[in-house]
């Protein structure tokens, strides 16, 4: 695990929260269109916001 300051850590955890915050507004999102192609691009970017979350968590 990298040495982070204080300040990287909080800002990390809060890149997270955005993430997760983003995934789960876009599966909202995705659970309201009925356009099928539309609805699998948003479960897919919601996909990779809680993918990107999960990795950014790792470094903490």
């Amino acid at each position: 695990m990298a040495n982070f300051t204080q300040s990287e850590l909080d800002s990390i955890r809060e890149v997270v929260t955005c993430h997760l915050s983003v995934a789960s507004k876009l599966s909202s999102c995705a659970n309201s269109v009925s356009d099928g192609e539309i609805k699998q691009m948003l479960i897919q970017s919601a996909q990779e916001a809680k993918q990107n979350a999960q990795n950014l968590m790792r470094l903490l």
